[in-house]
C-alpha cells in the first residue's frame, strides 16, 4: 500500500511540474514534453506579426485550447474565457466563464458549458483565475476559480468528461449549466433531473443536437431553470449540504440521444475514479506519442515537437456512439460497423496532417474516409472543407499507402462527380473545364476583404486535385479519366503570366487582371488568403514544370530568394495572414510548400536554412513563449513542425513518398503500427544536405518512398 501511495504522489507531482511548463526527466512517457498552453497566447509583437494590428484586434495566432482530450475524440473538455473567440480560451484573459465539452479551435463548437459557482452568484457568471494556479497536460486540466473558491480538475475519455470540484465552502455548492451559450448561436436547449444524482438534456446549435447525461457524486437539493425563451437562460444545480468530499461530475455526450449519452458514460467511465480516467488518458497519449522517439535536441525542441505531434491528433472528431449509432448529414440516426467522424478540415490539413494520421492511425483514417463516403451517399459528392477539393489527395494518398478498408469504388465515383459535375463540391467547375482556369470579375479598387471567386487559388488547387485524382484513376484502371485528369493537372500554367512571372488573375475574356500588385493580400479576390508571391510556387505535383515556366533554374532561384527576402509592407493588414519571412507567410497554409522549392534547383541547403529558421523562430514565441506565428488550423501548423523536425515532408500528399530534410534531432526512431521501425540519423550534425543513404546505399534525388517506412530501415543523411 505504501509503495502504491508513493507512486501516486510522484505522478501528481510530475503532472504539477508539466502544468507549470517544467519537465521531470525521470518521469516515463513522452506526454511529459507536451505543453497544451502552446498556441493559446496572443501574438503581439509587430516585428513577429508583420504589421501593427488595429486597436482591439487579436491576431489569429494559435487558437488552440489547453483542456483535456483523447486522440480524435468526441469530447474536448476545456476552459472558456470568451465565446466566439476561436478555441474559446485566450491566455491573456483573467476570467473563466465555463468548461465546455467540444472544441476545434475554429470559432464553432464549445458546447455544454458547466461552471461550479456559489449559491449567491449572479449573472454574468465568471471567475478570475491565475496561471500560477492552473495546470495542463495531455488528458488533464486544473484551475482554481478565485471568485467561487473552487479547485476544478478535468479529464476525459473518447465520449465523456469527468469534473472534480473541491469547494472551500461546503454550503450552497452550486453547478451552473449555461446552456444558452456556445461558440455559435444556440437555438434550443433543455435540462432535467431524472433522479437525485442524475441530469440529462441537450443543446442544439445549427444542425448539431448535442445530448448529455450526467451523474453526480452527491445529491441534488434543488434545480433552478431560468429560461427566457429558448436562446436565453441557464440552469443552477444546488447540491445538498453536509459533505466535505470533492464533487465528481461525470458527463457523457452523444449526437443521437440522451440514452446513448448515458450508455457512452457507463461504458467508458462507469464507476472509475477521476484518477483512473486520468491515468488511462495519460497512457493513451504516451502510447501514441511513443511511436516517435528522438535523441538529442534541446528541451524546447522536444517540447515543441511532442506538443506539435499531440496537436496533430485532435481533429477530426469522433461522432459515433459506443453502440455504433450516429446522426447522419440529414439528422437521421444510423448504425454502422465503422466509426463516424467529422470532416477533417481538408483545406488546412490535406497537405500534411492527414498524411501523418494515415501512417500512424490507419484504422482511424479508413473510418474518416468512410465517413466522407457516407456523406457522399446523400449528395453524390465527397464533401470538402472551405476551399479546394482536397478529399482527392487525401483519399488517393491514403489508398496508395495501403489503406483500403473503405468503399473504394464509391469513393472514386463520388470524387469523379466532384471533378466533373456542377452543383457539387467544386464551384465554377463548368468554367474550369471549358477554359482551364477560373476567372475573377473586374473590381475597381479591390481591397483585402474583397469577395469574388479566388480564381487563381481555385485553379491551382483544382489542378493539383486533378493530378491527385488521376493517380486514383490509374490504380483503378480507368485510362480515360486518367488521361483527361493528368492533362487537367497542367492547368496551373493557365494562370501563370510570363510577363511578370507570377500566378495572376484573369478576367472572363482571358485578359490579365490589371492593375496588378503582387504584394497585396486578398481574402477571396484572385487569391484565397494570400498574395501573388505566396501562391506563385504552389505546384506540388510538377515542380520541374514550374521551374521551366520561370525560365530555368537561375531565374527560379532568384525569384525564391526574393520571396524570402522582400520585406512585407506593414500597411497591408490581413487578420489571417501573419508571421512573415519576406513575402512568405508561415502563419497561414497557402504557401507552406514554398520553403521546399529550392530542392528543385538542386539547392537543398537553401531550403534547409529557411526550414531551420521557421522551426526555431515561428513556434513557441511571444512574451510567454506560448504563441504561434499563425492559426494552428486543426493541427496543420503543428503537423508542419512535426514533419520537418523529423526530417521528412509529404510535399505531394497524393504521392506515397517524402522529401528528406534534416531533422532537428540527432536521431529519430519512428515505429509504424506494424512494429517496423524507420530510423533517421544525421551523424555529422551538419545542416547542409549532400546526400541520402537508405540502408547503407546512396539514393538518387531527395525523396524516399513510403515502402521504406512500411518495411522499416535506416535513412542516413550525408551533411556538412
Amino acid at each position: 500500500m505504501k509503495r502504491s501511495l508513493s507512486f501516486s504522489l510522484l505522478i501528481i507531482l510530475a503532472l504539477h511540474l508539466v502544468g507549470c511548463g517544467a519537465v521531470s526527466k525521470e518521469e516515463a512517457g513522452l506526454s511529459r514534453y507536451v505543453n497544451p498552453f502552446i498556441g493559446t497566447a496572443p501574438l503581439t509583437d509587430p516585428a513577429q506579426i508583420g504589421y501593427t494590428p488595429p486597436e482591439g484586434w487579436r491576431v489569429w495566432a494559435g487558437l488552440t485550447y489547453p483542456g483535456s482530450s483523447l486522440p480524435n475524440a468526441m469530447v474536448q473538455l476545456s476552459p472558456i474565457t470568451q465565446f466566439g473567440s476561436g478555441a474559446g480560451y485566450e491566455y491573456e484573459d483573467t476570467e473563466i466563464i465555463g468548461f465546455t465539452h467540444t472544441n476545434k479551435g475554429h470559432w464553432n463548437l464549445c458546447n455544454i458549458p458547466i461552471l461550479p459557482i456559489s449559491a449567491d452568484a449572479k449573472a454574468p457568471f465568471k471567475s478570475t483565475f491565475s496561471h500560477d494556479r492552473e495546470k495542463a497536460s495531455p488528458g488533464y486540466y486544473e484551475v482554481y476559480l478565485e471568485d467561487y473558491q473552487v479547485k476544478a480538475r478535468l479529464t476525459s475519455t473518447l465520449r465523456a468528461g469527468v469534473h472534480e470540484y473541491t469547494f472551500e465552502n461546503n454550503e450552497g455548492r452550486t453547478i451552473l449549466f449555461d446552456l444558452a451559450k456556445a461558440n455559435n448561436g444556440v437555438s434550443d436547449w433543455e435540462i432535467s433531473n431524472p433522479s437525485v444524482r442524475t441530469l440529462q438534456g441537450f443543446q442544439r446549435v445549427g444542425r448539431d443536437k448535442v445530448h448529455f447525461y450526467v451523474t453526480l457524486s452527491q445529491d441534488i437539493a434543488a434545480m433552478d431553470v431560468i429560461q427566457e425563451g429558448s436562446k436565453e437562460g441557464y440552469a443552477k444545480i444546488q447540491l445538498a449540504d453536509g459533505s466535505s468530499a470533492p464533487v465528481v461530475l461525470k458527463i457523457g455526450l452523444s449526437y443521437v440521444s440522451e440514452a446513448n449519452a448515458a450508455e457512452n458514460l457507463q461504458q467508458e467511465v462507469g464507476d472509475k475514479s477521476f484518477e483512473d480516467i486520468h491515468q488511462l488518458a495519460v497512457k493513451t497519449w504516451d502510447k501514441l506519442l511513443g511511436h516517435i522517439k528522438v535523441k538529442g535536441g534541446s528541451d524546447k525542441e522536444k517540447t515543441l515537437f511532442y506538443t506539435s505531434l499531440y496537436r496533430s491528433f485532435q481533429w477530426p472528431a469522433l461522432r459515433s456512439d459506443v453502440n455504433g449509432q450516429f446522426a447522419d448529414e440529414r439528422g437521421k440516426t444510423k448504425k454502422a460497423d465503422f466509426r463516424y467522424y467529422t470532416l477533417p478540415s481538408l483545406w488546412d490539413t490535406y497537405r500534411n496532417k492527414v498524411v501523418l494520421l494515415s501512417i500512424m492511425q490507419p484504422a482511424v483514417t479508413a473510418d474518416v474516409i468512410q465517413s466522407l463516403v457516407e456523406r457522399g451517399t446523400h449528395s453524390g459528392f465527397i464533401p470538402t472543407f472551405f476551399h479546394g477539393d482536397h478529399a482527392a489527395p487525401f483519399i488517393t494518398g491514403a489508398y496508395r499507402r495501403g489503406i483500403t478498408d473503405f468503399e473504394v469504388e464509391k469513393a472514386y465515383e463520388y470524387l469523379l462527380n466532384n471533378a466533373y459535375k456542377e452543383g457539387g463540391t467544386r464551384p465554377y467547375i463548368k468554367e474550369y473545364i471549358e477554359k482551364g482556369y477560373i476567372s475573377d470579375p473586374a473590381v475597381e479598387n479591390p481591397h483585402v476583404e474583397t469577395k469574388a471567386k479566388a480564381g487563381v487559388s481555385k485553379t491551382l488547387e483544382f489542378a493539383y486535385d486533378d493530378y491527385s485524382l488521376a493517380q486514383f484513376a490509374k490504380v483503378m484502371g480507368d485510362k480515360e479519366h486518367y488521361e483527361d485528369l493528368i492533362k487537367r493537372g497542367q492547368n496551373y500554367r493557365n494562370v501563370f503570366d510570363p510577363s511578370v512571372n507570377f500566378m495572376r488573375g484573369r478576367l472572363e475574356n482571358g485578359d490579365w487582371i490589371s492593375p496588378f500588385n503582387p504584394t497585396y493580400p486578398y481574402y477571396e479576390y484572385m487569391y484565397r488568403e494570400a498574395n501573388a508571391w505566396q501562391l506563385s510556387f504552389y505546384v506540388p505535383h510538377d515542380m520541374t514544370g514550374l521551374v521551366e515556366l520561370y525560365g530555368g533554374a537561375d531565374p527560379f532561384e532568384k525569384k525564391l530568394d526574393t520571396l524570402f527576402s522582400k520585406p512585407w509592407n506593414p500597411e497591408y493588414i490581413a487578420r489571417n495572414v501573419s508571421g512573415f519571412m519576406g513575402q512568405y507567410c508561415h502563419g497561414n497554409q497557402p504557401d507552406h510548400e514554398a520553403p521546399f522549392s529550392y530542392y528543385f534547383v538542386d539547392k537543398p541547403e537553401k531550403s534547409q536554412a529557411i526550414i531551420d529558421k521557421l522551426l526555431a523562430d515561428y513556434y513557441g514565441i511571444g512574451e510567454h513563449g506560448l504563441a504561434l506565428s499563425g492559426m494552428d488550423d486543426a493541427g496543420e501548423m503543428s503537423s508542419w513542425y512535426t514533419w520537418n523536425a523529423m526530417g521528412l515532408y509529404p510535399l505531394s500528399p497524393a504521392d506515397p513518398e517524402y522529401l528528406v530534410t534534416i531533422p532537428v534531432f540527432e536521431e529519430v526512431e519512428w515505429t509504424m503500427p506494424s512494429g517496423e521501425k524507420l530510423v533517421i540519423t544525421n551523424p555529422s550534425g551538419g545542416r547542409s544536405l549532400k546526400g541520402i543513404e537508405v540502408d547503407g546505399k546512396q539514393i538518387d534525388g531527395y525523396f524516399v518512398p513510403h515502402e521504406v517506412l512500411e518495411r522499416g530501415g535506416q535513412v542516413t543523411l550525408i551533411t556538412e
